[in-house]
């Protein structure tokens, strides 16, 4: 009874934990490279991007950047802050020094000192002001400012890259689509052409027309669904994925067709573009370093303080039984009396380059405008497009079906069927590209008007 009830115990606890590992394994969203995990994972858009957003390296990168400036303002502001060092030496005179004393009127060579020294010390000293270190701690925040304004303009470029990335992959599976459908009909067709050769209905032309028509919607169902193993490499580079992870990616229908509506008629706020951000801390730290060249001829005020434990022996063993402590404190003060003018030129080429600044805000302004124009006339048309083609698809699959129920009662050639075809495999590929053209239009107007905040 005893070996049942510690065997079942056991056989509890390894299951426990195996199951503790299984969900753990499960739970993590970051496969590395180089792992053996073959399993087929399946991302909608959104986890696409929030996988991006944890994995993909130039975001990581950012992050640490982000990091690296908070480890920068620490630096600058312990310029603040007294700075202490302690040293020791030990010396031996091999011949002590000579100094010349008068004695008795007369200037005698006497040696000095003693053999054998030592002196450890402490020496402290404190900025009391300091334009340097100024400039450090007044730029130290906005540098931080900066580094997440690129960590979001970084992630702004990830978000959009990434749906791109992921429509461009719906097109392709969506083509594939389109060129099954089109190849099942097509074989389909050359049954029945052959049955109707076979049976003296129609002739052989009708029959190799139909093999031909078949081979080529085959190859270009070879050919997109080859394509589409490349852009699904793309797609894990923007991810971070691992290049031996395999994904596929699902959609809802009903859900992309709600989501490809925006406001056109929305008022473009350039203040929300992360670049504009951007210039704006770039300009403060410009003026920032205009003010710190205007202000450099204010001096350098430093407190100091020495501590020396002194030790002096003619033997060495004797060396450390008495000491001879002395200490000091005081005031430091440079004055920048006359630099060659290189404070002037600084300030002159400060100025210049705050001027610069101001170009590069207006030709940031005429980009975005030229940016946002282009993306609102190209989702307006594209969205115009999309309802055309899907009407085209419905009169191309309509007159598809009359020309193939007249070719089988021998009113229509098999040459008017397969115009047919080719036009309805056009216009359904037609309304594809449209579709996703109008996602990707949207995707841009968005990026455009600055309404991606991930």
């Amino acid at each position: 009874m005893l070996y049942r009830t510690t065997l079942f115990l056991l056989l509890t606890f390894l299951l426990c934990n195996s199951t503790r590992a299984q969900l753990k394994g499960s739970n993590d969203t970051r496969h590395l490279p180089g792992s053996t995990d073959t399993t087929t994972y399946s991302y909608s858009l959104e986890q696409c991007i929030s996988y991006a957003l944890k994995n993909q390296p130039a975001v990581n990168q950012s992050r640490l950047d982000e990091e690296i400036a908070h480890a920068n303002r620490s630096i600058a502001l312990s310029g603040w802050l007294p700075q202490v060092i302690g040293g020791a030496n030990l010396q031996h005179w091999l011949q002590l020094p000579t100094s010349f004393l008068p004695i008795n009127g007369v200037s005698t060579p006497v040696h000095t000192g003693v053999a054998n020294t030592s002196n450890p010390n402490i020496a402290a000293t404190w900025n009391l002001f300091s334009n340097d270190v100024l400039l450090a701690a007044k730029a130290a925040n906005t540098n931080i400012d900066l580094a997440r304004a690129t960590t979001r303009e970084t992630r702004i470029q990830l978000v959009t890259d990434v749906s791109k990335a992921f429509y461009d992959i719906l097109l392709s599976v969506e083509r594939i689509n389109v060129y099954k459908e089109d190849t099942a009909r097509l074989r389909k067709n050359q049954q029945d052409a052959y049955h109707r050769y076979v049976s003296g209905i129609s002739d052989k032309v009708d029959y190799k027309q139909a093999t031909i028509s078949l081979n080529n919607s085959m190859s270009q169902l070879k050919t997109a669904s080859e394509e589409v193993k490349g852009k699904y490499a793309a797609l894990k580079r923007l991810m971070g994925s691992p290049a031996e992870q395999k994904i596929t990616v699902n959609f809802d229908t009903a859900v992309m067709m709600q989501g490809i509506y925006t406001d056109t008629d929305a008022v473009l706020h350039i203040e929300r573009r992360v670049e504009y951000q951007q210039l704006q801390l770039v300009r403060k730290i410009q003026h920032l370093n205009t003010s710190y060249y205007k202000t450099n001829f204010i001096p350098t005020l430093s407190a100091f303080y020495n501590y020396n434990y002194q030790f002096q022996s003619k033997q060495f063993s004797d060396l450390y039984n008495q000491a001879y402590p002395n200490s000091y404190v005081g005031l430091q003060l440079s004055v920048p009396l006359f630099t060659g003018f290189k404070r002037l030129n600084n300030i002159h080429k400060s100025k210049l380059q705050e001027e610069r600044i101001d170009w590069d805000e207006v030709n940031l302004k005429l980009a975005v405008y030229t940016e946002y124009q282009t993306s609102l006339a190209a989702y307006k048309s594209n969205l115009y497009n999309l309802k055309a083609q899907s009407e085209n698809v419905a009169m191309a699959r309509e007159v598809y079906n009359i020309v193939k129920l007249q070719y089988s009662e021998g009113i229509k050639a098999y040459l008017d069927v397969i115009v047919a075809e080719s036009d309805l495999q056009e216009s359904e590929i037609n309304y594809l590209n449209a579709l996703f053209q109008v996602l990707g239009s949207k995707v841009n107007l968005e990026k455009a008007m600055g309404e991606i905040n991930p």
